[in-house]
C-alpha cells in the first residue's frame, strides 16, 4: 500500500522503512547480548546515514552488528543490501531500559 505514492510510475522502498527494520534487527542484537536480556530496546537516534535506491518486489537482507555499548547505550552499525549492494547504511543508536 505504502507504494501507491511512493512513487507511481516506479515504486521504490520508503526508506524510513528499511531504517525502521534494520532497528528492529538492531534491537533483536543488542537484547541478545547476556547483560541485555529481558530488557527493552528503545531506538535513540540514526547518525552518518546513506540511502540508494531499491525497488517494491527487492529481497533486502538486513545486518546490524553492535560495535559499541556504554551502560545502556548501544551503537550499531547498520547496513541495508540488495545482492549484496548497499542500499542503506547507517549507525543506530539503542537506549536500553
Amino acid at each position: 500500500e505504502f507504494f501507491a505514492g511512493h512513487f507511481p510510475q516506479e515504486p521504490v522502498m520508503p526508506g524510513v522503512l528499511t531504517i525502521e527494520a534494520l532497528a528492529q534487527t538492531g534491537a533483536v542484537a543488542i537484547l541478545s547480548l547476556p547483560e541485555k536480556r529481558e530488557k527493552t530496546a528503545y531506538f535513540g537516534g540514526i547518525d552518518k546515514c546513506v540511502f540508494a535506491e531499491n525497488s517494491a518486489g527487492d529481497k533486502v537482507r538486513l545486518e546490524t552488528k553492535i560495535i559499541k555499548t556504554k551502560g545502556p547505550v548501544g551503537i550499531g552499525e547498520a547496513v541495508a543490501s540488495v545482492d549484496g549492494k548497499v542500499v542503506v547504511r547507517a549507525e543506530l543508536t539503542f537506549m536500553i531500559g
